[in-house]
């Protein structure tokens, strides 16, 4: 352990002592690791520690080892570290996220001390009943109504992970010829929406933690987060957790339910704008997003079982009407 870093975490928590207690997980890569820690003669009992070590990384587990997807790593934890500084306070109980605690930077390494969400959503899931869907759907309605119209600055102009400007490695692997033509129109549908946000950028379903009684949710993981029509986290998130048959089954009553709690939530605010507009534009934006999202995955691992009829249907149509 570094003793500048453990210095730092005493003096911030008030701490006598504190000990690595367990790594959650190593950060995608070997970037670093994700580590609980305990204190000891603090009002805070446990904390999370994301350590990001870039001297560290090791092999990507699907071979995109290329400058292009280093840089992109390197500034998603400046991203993250900025959103934890600068935005976090923003997000109330109805999107809840980690508290932060502090962030220490000696030379490439860095550390964010986060609260530790486990004391009260200590549920990961990998399976998820319709109403925890619908639970995960409401933390991202209120977490887009928040930042409606918020310029991303310190965060990615553009967020999520997959979005064009940040894949040419991928791009220029896909075979779909006629996707890849149009892939640059796709994006610009996305990106020149009226009504932008900030996205989560990475929202599926690892990225939530649970209540004992799966009715309230926390997210975590923001490196990704910036600016963009916050329907492409609805359908990447979608993805995550539902199969090709359940999503076409289930698709219009969770889009239902998504808009229903973003015109609550855009109900108490005055944007000046009538809701229905932008419902209007974001549901129309919803198969451009799928597409935008499988453009992704046909030049990152073709074989993906996201790649399924569900999304290979929307892609079709979409294609078939730009």
């Amino acid at each position: 352990m570094n003793s500048n870093f453990t210095d730092y975490l005493l003096e911030t928590t008030g701490a006598t002592s504190c000990k690595e207690v367990e790594v959650i997980q190593s950060l995608w890569s070997g970037y670093g690791k994700i580590s609980r820690y305990q204190l000891k003669n603090s009002s805070i009992n446990t904390v999370v520690v994301k350590c990001i070590s870039p001297d560290s990384s090791g092999t990507h587990p699907r071979g995109w080892n290329t400058t292009n997807s280093h840089n992109r790593k390197i500034h998603s934890y400046k991203v993250e570290t900025n959103w934890y500084q600068q935005w976090s306070s923003l997000c109330n109980a109805n999107c809840k996220i980690p508290s932060l605690i502090g962030s220490y930077t000696e030379g490439n390494q860095q550390w964010i001390i986060l609260e530790d969400l486990n004391t009260n959503f200590p549920l990961r899931k990998t399976q998820l009943s319709l109403p925890e869907i619908e639970a995960c759907l409401q933390w991202l309605a209120n977490f887009h109504i928040t930042f409606l119209n918020k310029a991303p600055k310190g965060l990615w102009e553009i967020g999520t992970y997959w979005h064009l400007q940040t894949r040419p490695d991928e791009f220029e692997k896909i075979e779909h010829q006629e996707l890849k033509s149009k892939a640059h129109r796709i994006d610009e549908l996305l990106n020149q929406c009226q009504y932008q946000t900030i996205v989560h950028g990475d929202a599926k379903l690892a990225n939530f933690c649970f209540s004992e009684n799966g009715k309230k949710v926390a997210a975590v993981d923001f490196q990704y987060v910036g600016g963009g029509c916050g329907i492409k986290d609805i359908a990447y998130f979608l993805g995550s957790c539902l199969s090709s048959s359940e999503c076409e089954f289930y698709q219009d009553e969770l889009l239902d339910f998504y808009f229903s709690v973003l015109k609550t939530s855009f109900e108490t605010h005055d944007f000046g704008f009538d809701f229905s507009s932008l419902e209007r534009e974001w549901r129309k934006m919803y198969p451009i997003a799928c597409t935008d999202f499988v453009r992704f995955l046909l030049g990152w691992m073709p074989t993906h079982q996201k790649v399924n009829n569900y999304n290979r249907n929307i892609m079709n149509s979409v294609l078939s009407s730009i």
